[in-house]
């Protein structure tokens, strides 16, 4: 009950922030989305980092909310993206897996009734972007972001190919743009020769374009970055798959290489971070903007680099693939840009990440609410689905849920059970989740869901932190066992 008080303060809060700003400015607000790729919850300093500087993101988090109980909607990028974008959890989501597109390195794409947030906010009057990374549908498919309502996209689609941060072309709306100073290394699959021009670079000279040819109309600015996603082709070819043109301000460090790169990155992310809230104040829009910053699922290793180095996972067990707090549970903070008399510092959100709706109207406020849209995924593919989905904005839904029963809770859909992501039965999940934590099958009822852990850091709500970690250090060696078998049915 604490928690839920906690979380209804916390809704409350932006509730009565959002409404202040629309009375005092008839403008409806725009919303900037920063989405960090493979980011863990321990990754930046608002949420304990020592080692990594990410002042940026850190100041967002002291002057609006910090939320310590958000969960992506799945352990790895395709569908956590989906049901950010759709609004709907993976047992409802067309793309529930990374790959299974028709080729491996392509993913299922969106089908034109799939619902999606730009689209509902296309509709509202805004003009939207999206910037960076989509992986929801490839090349004259029906899942480009420029068919799913966004008036302009440049970045990747495919996913595979935003490995690369020096590729010879991205797409822009629907063609490709090259990048001719990007020779590519022959006879090596998605690895540079002449690593000239950084992706990430680009993404922020045109997001900050975008701002300023659209400063006059609502906006809605989708920023996924690749950062600090590895290049795994180039792991598998040097060993240091995390590229970074410098890894200042970290390069007199005593650390591996591949350590100071993704530190490197992850600064270098939120430097993007302070230029794109700079702009906002330049062009008058401070105030009229709630910035969102989050990562799409837990921190990977698959650059050379060691998630414990940095404790990239922070209290909680597992890395992303893996269905523990560590692979689901990322940071989410987010501001109404240069409101800094009303952050709430804190809040607890315990729901699955997603923009477009939410199944109960009553329980949050969504991106499509704040945009004057009452919005719900039946609403557009007819399929009666309002009860599945659990996707708050800034706020929570009411109750708690256990991050497997919520996959399995498909109200109003019988057949919803076998639909679930990964296919996996509910028995065969309980006993997935149970070696995972060491458990003896059938002890089901002796411990707790992975999910279950207390909203860290806020007073008068209880911290199970501690405890989950001494129950994971005992089990040390199985758990790391049964995640390596999880990690590779995953690849």
């Amino acid at each position: 009950m604490q928690i839920l008080r906690q979380c209804m303060r916390s809704l409350v809060a932006l509730t009565l922030l959002t409404a202040a700003s629309l009375a005092a400015e008839p403008r409806k607000p725009n919303i900037v989305f920063i989405l960090a790729d493979d980011l863990g919850y321990g990754d930046v300093g608002c949420y304990g980092q020592q080692k990594i500087r990410t002042p940026n993101i850190d100041k967002l988090a002291k002057y609006g909310m910090r939320f310590t109980q958000a969960y992506a909607g799945s352990t790895v990028c395709a569908p956590s993206r989906c049901a950010l974008m759709t609004g709907l959890h993976t047992g409802h989501c067309r793309t529930r897996g990374n790959g299974g597109g028709g080729s491996p390195r392509a993913n299922v794409p969106l089908a034109p009734g799939d619902p999606c947030v730009a689209e509902v906010l296309k509709k509202a009057g805004y003009a939207t972007a999206l910037v960076g990374k989509w992986g929801l549908g490839e090349e004259n498919s029906t899942g480009i972001p420029t068919k799913k309502g966004f008036d302009h996209f440049y970045g990747y689609l495919n996913q595979h190919h935003a490995h690369n941060y020096y590729p010879d072309y991205l797409i822009r709306n629907e063609t490709r743009e090259p990048i001719p100073q990007n020779v590519q290394r022959e006879g090596v699959d998605n690895v540079a020769a002449k690593p000239t021009v950084y992706t990430p670079d680009l993404f922020l000279k045109d997001s900050l374009s975008f701002i300023e040819a659209n400063k006059a109309k609502p906006f809605f600015l989708y920023f996924a970055t690749t950062i600090p996603h590895a290049n795994n082709e180039k792991t598998r070819f040097d060993k240091n798959g995390n590229e970074i043109p410098s890894d200042a301000p970290y390069s007199t460090e005593n650390w591996p290489q591949a350590e100071k790169n993704k530190a490197a990155m992850i600064t270098r992310l939120d430097r993007d971070i302070g230029a794109i809230l700079k702009k906002l104040a330049e062009v008058g829009l401070e105030n009229d903007t709630i910035v969102i910053f989050s990562s799409d699922n837990g921190p990977h290793k698959e650059g050379g680099n060691d998630p414990a180095f940095f404790q990239s996972s922070g209290p909680l067990r597992g890395i992303k693939r893996a269905m523990a707090d560590g692979g689901i549970r990322v940071p989410f903070v987010g501001e109404l840009a240069g409101r800094r008399d009303a952050g709430a510092g804190l809040g607890a959100c315990d729901g699955v990440l997603g923009l477009s709706a939410h199944g109960r109207r009553d329980r949050g406020a969504t991106v499509a609410a704040g945009a004057g849209r009452d919005f719900d995924p039946a609403d557009a593919n007819g399929e009666g689905r309002t009860k599945a989905t659990r996707v708050p904005l800034l706020g929570v839904p009411r109750g708690r849920h256990e991050a497997g029963r919520a996959l399995r809770k498909l109200e109003g859909d019988p057949a919803g059970a076998r639909r679930e992501a990964g296919t996996v039965r509910p028995r065969d999940r309980h006993r997935r989740v149970e070696e995972r934590r060491g458990a003896e099958p059938g002890n089901r009822g002796k411990d707790r869901n992975v999910s279950e852990v207390g909203a860290l850091g806020i007073e008068g709500i209880p911290d199970h932190a501690a405890e989950e970690e001494v129950n994971w250090r005992s089990n040390k060696s199985r758990n790391r066992a049964a995640i390596a078998v999880e990690e590779k049915r995953s690849r």
